[in-house]
């Protein structure tokens, strides 16, 4: 799944990419029920401070065959995962960092690094259309807003525009 090491770009954040190991999960449920994280990322679970769902979530990714999913490693240390799901037809994208290592370029070399292990294409993602973050890791790597769409983020507690992206060829 995963290789062992996956470098970003030279003149940007190196990062590896591999599998996912029982000793992350820990760090990724803290980095995933961080408030502004959470809030920022907007579409996340009902409850991010749910440790027993997140727990059955990950364990349901790490058994299936068709998810590819990758601890993101930078100096070493973890500081957050990527990964491709979803349908033949629709596959997605999605990635986390921890809330520490945002602005430093981290999420898009993992997301390139990413890029280059799964070949197929078209892929697809969905990030909250004030995530600017998001939107600026999608677009640098390629990937080009498609359309709009409008949800209920259980982050935010409310109705939250979000933008549909795809990577062709």
């Amino acid at each position: 799944m995963c290789p062992s090491p996956v470098p970003g770009e030279p003149e940007r954040p190196s990062v590896t990419l591999r599998e996912v190991r029982d000793g992350d999960l820990p760090l990724f449920f803290a980095f995933m029920s961080d408030p502004e994280a959470v809030r920022v990322a907007a579409f996340t679970s009902a409850d991010p401070s749910d440790r027993a769902m997140f727990d059955a979530h990950w364990q349901r990714i790490r058994a299936s065959d068709t998810i590819v999913m990758c601890t993101v490693l930078h100096d070493g240390r973890v500081v957050g995962n990527a990964g491709v799901y979803g349908s033949p037809a629709e596959r997605q994208v999605t990635y986390w960092i921890d809330r520490a290592h945002w602005g430093g370029g981290l999420a898009t070399a993992a997301l390139r690094a990413l890029l280059e292990l799964v070949p197929e294409r078209p892929l697809y993602a969905r990030a909250a259309a004030d995530n600017t973050g998001s939107v600026r890791v999608l677009t640098r790597c390629g990937f080009t807003v498609t359309g709009t769409d409008r949800g209920y983020a259980e982050a935010r507690g409310e109705e939250t525009d979000e933008l549909l992206f795809r990577l062709d060829g």
